[in-house]
């Protein structure tokens, strides 16, 4: 079996955006679908590639790079030698999240040839994942996080994690481009959420690396520790580690970082043995699926957890091929009242994270990644013509 073609398909969706605690009105954006096509018949799909996820669609740079400089690498070539192509890759400087983007369209390919979903060919470990509510930042006063998270605890999920306040003012509810973060107004919520929900839901924090001093971080991470928070995700900026590891010893609440610094499992690595966080983070646009199973292998190696970042089918296929020793929890959001998660999109008859009341999510069991795609919805609002 040889590749024959690469190919990304950009279509209009409705999207309605949640800012600034309230829903906005829906507009229209790009989303991508990304093909490899064989001698043999067999395809692989990936959504997706730029942003959060697999939920937007790639810029035309980056389409132009994959039709073109990866399209010239994969073509004539065994599709099921995923690990030659994410090494060439790598020597390339191929940014990350368009070798993920090849990487996961590869993985879809081989499961679907052989009729299984990815974590059976990767290996399966597990059929359901406990979630964790995921709010987006800026939802609003203390008093309507801890709503939130009464109504989130309601429907089952037993893990809420917290984006608090940045370049918002909850004060004012006006923008503040100047003033990342307001670690006292965090602090409310996070001691509103904790009485609302009580002792027993887990609960975590994620001020997205807005903390600008290790003091603010700190002062923070004290708080946390006081209202018995579960981890304490990228504070500050992760392009200073040095802080990190001296947060990390000063602290005993578990520091989950890096959350986005580019490098994949060499970056991450590199703050596993310099002691900079206590726990790791990655997700599928930092390496793909073959960096994410580097990754969790590494952690378990240095006996840390390795968090998936982010919701989606391919996330959920890599717990599906882990141990909840290793990857415990599924992140589902981004969530904040009035945002309607549980309908899918237009171009797939399925979401792939539904929750039950017990506050797990099953592992999509189609072939490849799980989707199930609406082609008539795709074709009728493909805009590359």
């Amino acid at each position: 079996m040889k590749v024959t073609d690469l190919q990304v398909i950009p279509f209009s969706i409705p999207r309605k955006a949640f800012r600034n605690g309230k829903c906005l009105e829906a507009t229209t954006v790009t989303q991508t679908l990304t093909k490899i096509l064989t001698d043999q018949g067999a395809e692989g799909y990936y959504f997706g590639g730029h942003g959060h996820g697999d939920q937007d669609g790639m810029t035309a740079d980056q389409i132009n790079v994959l039709t073109g400089r990866l399209k010239q690498m994969l073509v004539g070539h065994d599709p099921f030698d995923r690990e030659k192509f994410w090494h060439w890759m790598w020597v390339a400087n191929i940014p990350e999240n368009l070798l993920s983007v090849v990487d996961m369209t590869l993985w879809d390919l081989q499961a679907r040839a052989f009729g299984v979903p990815v974590h059976k060919l990767l290996g399966g470990c597990r059929e359901r994942v406990r979630a964790y509510g995921s709010t987006f930042p800026n939802m609003g006063s203390p008093e309507d996080y801890a709503a939130h998270a009464l109504a989130c605890k309601a429907e089952g999920y037993t893990h809420y994690k917290i984006h608090p306040y940045y370049f918002w003012d909850p004060e004012t509810g006006q923008s503040d481009p100047g003033r990342p973060s307001h670690i006292e107004w965090d602090i409310r919520c996070c001691q509103a959420v904790r009485d609302a929900v009580g002792d027993h839901m887990v609960l975590s924090f994620d001020p997205w690396g807005t903390y600008r001093t290790y003091e603010d971080a700190f002062i923070v991470g004290r708080e946390l520790e006081r209202l018995g928070f579960y981890w304490y995700e990228h504070p500050m900026n992760e392009y200073r580690v040095g802080p990190y590891e001296k947060l990390a010893r000063e602290l005993t609440i578990p520091i989950l970082s890096p959350e986005i610094a580019a490098g994949s499992i060499y970056t991450r690595f590199d703050w596993i043995a310099r002691g900079a966080s206590d726990m790791t983070r990655i997700d599928i646009l930092r390496g793909g699926i073959t960096g994410c199973i580097k990754m969790a292998a590494i952690a378990e190696a240095a006996g840390v957890k390795c968090e998936m970042h982010m919701a989606g089918f391919a996330n959920l296929q890599i717990l599906g091929a882990t141990s909840e020793d290793v990857c415990t929890y599924y992140e589902r959001g981004l969530l904040a009242p009035g945002v309607d998660y549980d309908t899918p999109q237009p171009y797939l008859e399925e979401i792939c994270d539904p929750m039950d009341k017990a506050g797990y999510v099953t592992v999509p069991t189609e072939p490849g990644m799980g989707y199930k795609i609406n082609w008539d919805y795709i074709e009728a609002h493909r805009i590359d013509r």
